[in-house]
């Protein structure tokens, strides 16, 4: 057997393969002598003028089950046959894509006699060594490992006459180089992307849309492996897998994308810290991942210091704090002073005098001095009222900053967690796909 120029079809699990047959008999009948014939040695004659075996090949995928050329048969003198015919074979092969496209693959044609039995017609072997590859034109998308062939007799139930066939096992490997250059490192730069954009801050608008944007683009790089795959169930490729897996932590990245940004645009008037989640995301992750927020730094001391002064109750709420007015505060006075500022004073039918002390004497203009009195407190407590009023609302704009710049917090640890986690994820899962595969990069 004379070989070859092979093409693999994986859609349809079908091999192709360029293949010149090598047959040699010995036929009775075709002897001569050559001194009575003028010397001729051989002969050329058309195969249909003469016997030949009927060998075909069993597992043929051709429309005309016979793909060869019907070239003559050159005879010689001693009755030796030689017939050559060079043919286009298209043979069944089942595809193994478990460890696609760090694979091999065994093919085997199988050549045997239609009609004549093992006591008829024996096939054996030229060499041992199989198939001849000394002719061999290389593919650019398998390389031939060997072609080993072996002959085989098999006996039926039937039938005691043995029947023999030749089955060669063509041996070939995928070249992995274009496959590692245009899926397998373009994935790993597009998951890359995915990762880096937990840097990205929550306000530029662009974060969820990276997500999404990578997540389509590997769904195309999957939809090109899976074209050129065989429709099976029986197992699923290294590469599909490994597309799989990092589908898998993309779309995980944008729903941790959308978390990451449902914790940055949280306030007070919408969401509550509970004191879980406080403990969580404010304190033992932030001292995990080592994030400190500008002049704070987060340690264990200060962590269970922290805690420690909540349960002895050192922290008072904010409904405890001093409820007094800027005003109030900075004169160290209570709000309601109109007992400390005037003397006092009492109403008779809707009228005020001025009670003072003994040895005084009143005066006639009491009235007007009440009067005078009476305005200046009610101007004193409407401003009161306004400066009280304006460090409320002071004071809850400092909560409500504050419980925001809480949740930012909280954002920002979630997203340096998800930037570990999935970088990790990514190198890992490219790590174990390589060191798997039975071999890595063939030229």
């Amino acid at each position: 057997m004379f070989s070859f120029y092979c093409f693999k079809d994986e859609k349809n699990q079908l091999l192709i393969t360029n293949t010149w047959l090598k047959l040699e008999w010995n036929d009775v009948n075709l002897r001569w002598n050559e001194s009575d014939y003028g010397g001729i040695k051989d002969l050329r004659i058309p195969p249909y003028k003469i016997w030949k075996p009927d060998v075909l090949m069993y597992n043929s995928a051709d429309e005309g089950f016979d793909g060869t050329y019907q070239t003559k048969v050159v005879v010689s003198s001693d009755g030796t046959c030689l017939y050559i015919p060079p043919g286009i074979f298209k043979s069944t092969c089942k595809i193994d894509i478990t460890w696609f496209p760090f694979d091999d693959q065994r093919c085997k044609m199988k050549f045997g006699s239609w009609t004549y039995s093992g006591w008829q017609l024996d096939l054996q072997l030229q060499s041992e060594d199989g198939g001849d590859l000394s002719d061999f034109i290389k593919n650019g998308e398998w390389d031939l490992i060997g072609c080993p062939g072996k002959r085989n007799a098999i006996y039926y139930k039937c039938c005691p006459e043995p029947y023999v066939d030749v089955t060669f096992e063509i041996v070939i490997r995928r070249r992995t180089l274009y496959y590692f250059c245009n899926l397998i490192l373009p994935c790993v730069l597009i998951a890359s992307m995915a990762v880096l954009g937990f840097t990205l801050p929550p306000d530029c608008g662009e974060k969820l849309s990276l997500g999404v944007t990578v997540l389509l683009s590997l769904t195309v790089f999957l939809d090109m492996v899976t074209g050129s795959m065989p429709t099976t169930s029986e197992s699923v490729p290294l590469i599909g897998t490994y597309f799989n897996c990092i589908m898998f932590m993309v779309a995980s990245s944008v729903v941790s994308t959308v978390l990451i940004l449902n914790f940055h645009h949280r306030s007070a008037d919408t969401h509550e810290m509970s004191p879980m989640v406080k403990s969580v995301f404010l304190q033992w992750l932030p001292w995990v991942l080592r994030i400190n927020r500008p002049g704070e730094k987060i340690t264990r001391k200060s962590i269970m210091m922290t805690n420690k002064m909540k349960e002895l109750g050192m922290k008072y709420p904010l409904e405890e704090r001093s409820s007094k007015s800027l005003l109030a505060n900075v004169l160290d006075i209570d709000d309601d002073f109109r007992a400390h500022t005037l003397p006092h004073t009492h109403t008779t039918n809707n009228t005020a005098f001025i009670r003072v002390p003994h040895g005084g004497h009143s005066v006639d203009d009491s009235h007007l001095v009440h009067t005078c009195m009476s305005s200046c407190t009610r101007e004193l407590n409407l401003i009161l009222k306004e400066i009280r009023m304006i460090t409320d609302k002071m004071r809850k704009k400092d909560e409500d900053d504050e419980v925001r710049s809480d949740w930012k917090f909280a954002a920002m640890v979630v997203d340096r967690l998800c930037l570990i986690v999935f970088t990790l994820f990514t190198v890992t899962a490219t790590v174990a796909v390589l060191l798997s595969a039975p071999h890595i990069i063939v030229p």
